[in-house]
Formats: structure tokens, sequence, C-alpha cells
């Protein structure tokens, strides 16, 4: 009966738009208790933006595949080159994924501007799409990896290494407060704001193709309940269900990095009882199953398998 309730906590905690039209002041913040939230991803760092004070921390340091989180990066290292976005680029055989052999509705021989592939990586975490950006970087895919890395050294993201533009590498890795700096970072894009909150996008592949409809995988943002700036999913599974966002919490920005949870509905869970947390002092419980997930990964036992589907990005 116990977990029957705490499941339905978290469906609640997922689904229902929390009051927060009350501005949270500055004083309001250090008297919140970290005793009164518990959050299923097993990495997490809050931070209020404007003050700079983190207000709940869970493992900010550890070292953990991020998964398409990697994508902010990517758009970032294309934004910063200056790179013409009306340009065509077309999808290759190069731009298949040979990590996790996902599935790609974008065909070899797709031709689209640099600015749609930018927006499809970003929105819906479309993996040949963020591939294509790097392959066709100047100097290629190496040049465009080392950028990734430069771009974290300058933005002091001393824990974290990347190998590829997509994610879907396990060898990816970041920590939450690493994160926590490329989000800030990240949010300096004005293309990236608005890329990462479009909800959907309606894109045609091929002059005799019909439209295809893709959306953004954060529910939140298709959603439209929070005051979100910017957003980007991401999971394989040795990352588990991974998000972050900088998002208005009672009219102030706050940052919120939330990596490897078990499950679709644990990120967003997350998210939500931080927003309750920040708004009433006092958070939902977190389901049973997440729970003995992150036991279970924090003791060293678990076993890498899928958790709900197969589908990576």
């Amino acid at each position: 009966m116990k977990n029957i309730l705490i499941a339905l906590s978290l469906l609640f905690c997922s689904s229902v738009v929390l009051a927060d039209s009350e501005t949270i002041l500055p004083e309001n913040l250090q008297s919140l208790d970290t005793a009164n939230i518990s959050l299923g991803s097993v990495n997490a760092k809050v931070v209020d933006v404007e003050s700079g004070v983190t207000l709940f921390a869970k493992n900010p340091e550890t070292v953990a595949p991020i998964a398409s989180i990697s994508k902010l990066m990517t758009a970032m290292v294309v934004l910063d080159a200056e790179l013409p976005l009306d340009e065509m680029v077309t999808i290759t055989e190069e731009d298949v994924d040979t990590w996790k052999n996902t599935y790609s509705r974008m065909r070899i021989g797709a031709v689209l501007p640099r600015s749609e592939l930018l927006l499809l990586a970003l929105m819906s975490s479309e993996n040949r799409a963020a591939l294509a950006l790097g392959r066709s970087y100047p100097g290629g895919m190496s040049a465009f990896v080392n950028a990734m890395n430069d771009k974290a050294r300058a933005l002091n993201m001393r824990d974290s290494r990347f190998v590829e533009p997509s994610g879907l590498s396990m060898e990816n890795v970041s920590t939450a407060s690493d994160l926590v700096r490329m989000v800030s970072a990240a949010s300096r894009y004005k293309l990236i704001r608005d890329y990462t909150t479009t909800p959907s996008h309606l894109i045609k592949l091929g002059e005799t193709e019909n439209e295809m409809e893709y959306r953004n995988t954060n529910l939140l943002v298709r959603q439209g309940e929070w005051g979100i700036r910017l957003s980007k999913t991401g999971f394989i599974n040795e990352a588990g269900r991974c998000l972050v966002m900088l998002a208005d919490v009672g009219e102030r920005p706050v940052a919120i990095v939330l990596l490897d949870s078990y499950g679709r509905r644990t990120p967003i869970g997350d998210a939500n009882r931080i927003k309750q947390w920040m708004v009433t002092g006092k958070s939902a419980p977190v389901a049973g199953a997440a729970l003995k997930y992150e036991q279970e990964k924090n003791s060293g036992v678990f076993q890498t398998a899928a958790m709900d589907d197969d589908t990576q990005s």
C-alpha cells in the first residue's frame, strides 16, 4: 500500500502545476531546509542564479556519463564558430549511430540547413543532426571534439570530457557542478534558449516527402506550465535519465541539474519536487523504484539495463 501511495505521489508531482505566483525573496531561500526534500536522481545540483547560492546538492562532484546533455556543448561550439546557419548539410552514412544503433527518422541523403540541424539536435535530441554538425565543422569531427573540450576548459569544467557531439558515447562525462556552469554559459545564446524551449517543429526532409513532426523531449516544455528558459534531456543506459534546465521559480532563475535517474518520469518528478520545495518548503516523496535504483547505483551493485525502452538520445 505504501508503494502505491508513493507511486501516486510521483505521478501527481510530474503532472500537476504548482502555484508559484508569489516572488521568492533571498531570505526565503536561506530558510529552505534540505531535510525536507528528497530526489530520485543519483547526482543533482540546484543553484539560485542571481545569488550563486547552491540550494541543494547530491553527489555534485561525481563524474558520470551525461548522454545528450552533451548537445548543449555541441550547440555552443557550432555557434562560436559563426558557421553560416543557412548552409545546407547532407546527412551521410558517417552520421549513423555506431555506439547504440539507435533509430532515426532522418534518412541518409536528407539535406537540411545547419540551423534546422541545430534545432532538431537541441529540441528533439536528434543524434544524426548532432553528428552531422560535428562532421561538417571546419577540420572535421576531430577538430570539433577538440573545440568541445577547449570550450569546457574555458568554462572551468574541470571534470568534463567529450569524445563526440551526440552524447551516445558513455565517454562523454561531466559532473552536476560542471553542468551548472555549462547551463549558465549556454543560456547566453539566444538561439539555444529558443531552440531548447520549442515545443515541436514540422520538418520536410525531401521534396516528395510529407512533413514530420519532431517534439521536444522535455515534457515540461511541451506542457508549457513552467517558465523554462533553457532545457535539455538525455538518456543512455550508462547515464540513466538526465535533465538540465534554467527555469524561473517564484520569479527567480534557477539552474537545475538532474543526472542518472530511473524511468522517464523521475527527472520530471524531481524537477517538480524542487519547485514545490522552493515554494512551500516541502516536497512530495520519491517513488520506491526510483529510490531502489538510486540506492543500488550508490552502492555499486546496479547492473546496467534498459529502464523504460531502448530509445537512447
